[in-house]
């Protein structure tokens, strides 16, 4: 194991094997969980935790899935490898479509696939020495003639993830590691059959800032030792521009842009993309001033995304083709009377009468009822005010019109559309081009 981390990009060391290769292309993938309610437990819905995923990796390639948590990031992952089911599209391995194969079928491919969890305190069993531990897919995929070979086996792997000598570590148990020794032990596990493709969810997220680096510096060392391809996800953006060469940027299920990593980080496209480099901590202190335009807002839920395009809600250059709908205005209204005060805000909705107008989702118009003691003038001419006061405000953009009419206060919305990915014109790498889901990068 090397004292320094090596920082020489993945791109740039020797490639083993044949780095063209296609190992896994992923066409439109979809991961549905069905929501159920009511005692009788009816399906009421679902969470479209992947919503129509592609992208190819290849052979000895480190794909970095980047973004907030609950972008799916972590389930799209996990699905690769079969531990979540699919609802739909495709994942083809080596000519085997992974989507649709049993348990049964997956089983013998577990050997290839193998997964690094976030969390290494859960990852192993307690009352499991390590030598047990890290040596049970030789015996599942019965890779050892006994439990001397076996030994040896597991003796030569905890070597090779820096566990050493592995004779002191063998017998110990999960408690008598710190949180570095345990991840290097479960890594140890995930390698120690022969693995092709390994998905990494989070691994140093709940290490020491101390040993974060090492860790990441033995997986580029397993890389190019075992010729190993990677996915690794992560919503830490510093960790992938050192370990990825390509970048996924997930949002609510959606990759919004995918590129090289060096091309991520120096022309990032997708507004969300920005807001994810504008949040990485900068040590300078000279600009620690500098201001940043972070998303407003949390990431919408899945049961119920926005129209259109899902980020819209957040984003801070919004067009009217977004996807504006009802309750963008709701939200609208308590941005407004967050600033404005509690008397404007007691007083301005006390002339809706039904509030729940400007929650419901896929309105792509709203007929407002006013108050007891309000009419629709009063509602328009408050629809007025607050645009006058909020007219840098996206939203507006995309409202097409307020007027009064039956007894009511109608507020249409442009026409909007939900944008796909699309390769950039100007993409520095023909062979990988950056592709990107934006109305505003056509």
């Amino acid at each position: 194991m090397p004292t320094k981390p090596d920082t020489r990009k993945t791109a740039d060391l020797p490639p083993k094997g044949d780095a063209a290769e296609t190992l896994v292309e992923v066409e439109d993938l979809q991961v549905h969980f069905a929501l159920r309610g009511g005692m009788i437990k009816r399906t009421a819905g679902a969470v479209k935790a992947v919503d129509g995923v592609s992208f190819s990796l290849r052979k000895g390639e480190v794909l970095g899935l980047v973004g907030e948590s609950g972008s799916g990031k972590t389930t799209l992952g996990r699905t690769l490898l079969g531990l979540a089911k699919a609802t739909g599209g495709s994942i083809q391995y080596r000519g085997r479509d992974l989507a649709k194969l049993k348990e049964s079928e997956l089983r013998p491919l577990r050997r290839s696939l193998q997964m690094v969890f976030q969390d290494p305190h859960a990852s192993l069993n307690p009352a499991m020495d390590i030598a047990t531990a890290v040596g049970h897919p030789l015996q599942v995929h019965g890779l050892a003639k006994n439990a001397e070979e076996r030994r040896a086996k597991v003796a030569e792997t905890l070597e090779r993830v820096g566990l050493s000598p592995a004779e002191l570590f063998m017998d110990k148990y999960p408690s008598d590691l710190s949180g570095g020794q345990k991840q290097r032990a479960v890594m140890a596990r995930a390698i120690i059959a022969g693995p092709e493709l390994l998905v990494a969810d989070e691994p140093i997220s709940m290490l020491d800032m101390s040993v974060r680096a090492k860790i990441l510096q033995l997986f580029l060392d397993l890389k190019n030792d075992l010729d190993l391809t990677y996915v690794y996800v992560t919503h830490d953006l510093a960790s992938a521009k050192f370990f990825c060469d390509r970048i996924a940027i997930m949002y609510l299920g959606r990759i919004v842009e995918i590129g090289t990593a060096e091309e991520i980080f120096a022309n990032p496209r997708h507004p969300y993309t920005k807001a994810l480099l504008g949040a990485i901590p900068d040590p300078d202190p000279h600009r620690a001033a500098v201001p940043r335009e972070l998303p407003r807002g949390e990431v919408p839920d899945a049961a119920l995304p926005p129209l259109g395009c899902s980020f819209h809600p957040r984003c801070p250059v919004a067009v009217a083709g977004c996807g504006w709908e009802a309750r963008d205005l709701g939200a609208l209204l308590e941005r407004h009377w967050m600033a404005a005060g509690e008397d404007a805000r007691l007083a301005e909705s006390a002339l809706f009468g039904h509030p729940q107008e400007l929650t419901t989702a896929g309105l792509r118009s709203v007929a407002l009822t006013p108050g007891k003691n309000a009419t629709a003038v009063d509602l328009v001419e408050l629809l007025e005010r607050v645009r006058e006061k909020t007219s840098d405000d996206p939203f507006w953009r995309g409202v097409t019109g307020i007027k009064g009419a039956a007894g009511k206060a109608h507020v249409t919305f442009a026409e909007g559309s939900d944008p796909r990915l699309k390769i950039v014109a100007d993409a520095t790498r023909a062979d990988r081009p950056l592709q990107v889901a934006c109305h505003l990068v056509d």
